[in-house]
């Protein structure tokens, strides 16, 4: 299977879940700009949406978009979503928050946004993020072990950082955690931002 990724883009938490759990694939680089990956291909053939991330599986099928690909991700390693009857729910919950009320609040910071729409942005994933950390019993997202959300929320702790978005201390920490992880540090040195 491969992995087709932009360096910091979103396809980061897909890189470091797949890393987390221990599945094998190829990696291609996409200039999003120019539309053409590494090799010379046409991105848009292989993902007509234009955009990362982009995962071909062994058998030619395709998806795109963390929520579906962090939750195919968890079903090849159970272990990486929350456990109980409603594991696989809490986990598509949280992963469409961040998506959604999260994620897409970084748009305004990386294409050229208002100040004004950055410092509105700014508070609101600020109170998402105090949400997240009020909700923190252990660790991670959901307890003692980290899921792919936890791959998800931790790319956008990065942007975070890199446009100046305060977070929780509990999230600075948990960033720090997530980060000192093998699979995180082994996807950021693959992507050249180790």
């Amino acid at each position: 299977m491969k992995l087709y990724y932009t360096p910091g883009a979103c396809s980061l938490a897909d890189h470091i879940a797949m890393h987390e759990a221990g599945l094998n694939f190829d990696l291609e680089k996409v200039d999003l700009a120019t539309k053409t990956t590494e090799t010379g291909a046409d991105f848009n053939k292989v993902n007509g949406k234009g955009y990362v991330p982009a995962l071909v599986l062994d058998g030619g099928e395709l998806l795109t978009e963390n929520v579906a690909i962090l939750d195919w991700v968890a079903d090849q390693k159970p272990a990486l979503r929350p456990q109980g009857a409603l594991g696989r729910s809490k986990l598509l919950e949280m992963l469409t928050f961040i998506s959604t009320e999260i994620h897409k609040r970084f748009g305004v910071f990386f294409q050229g946004g208002s100040d004004a729409d950055k410092a509105k942005n700014s508070e609101a994933i600020q109170k998402r993020y105090q949400h997240i950390a009020d909700g923190m019993t252990g660790d991670y997202l959901f307890g003692k072990e980290p899921t792919t959300a936890d791959a998800y929320l931790f790319v956008t702790l990065m942007w975070a950082g890199m446009v100046g978005v305060p977070v929780p201390d509990k999230l600075n920490a948990y960033r720090e955690r997530m980060q000192a992880r093998q699979s995180v540090q082994t996807a950021l040195k693959h992507e050249g931002l180790a």
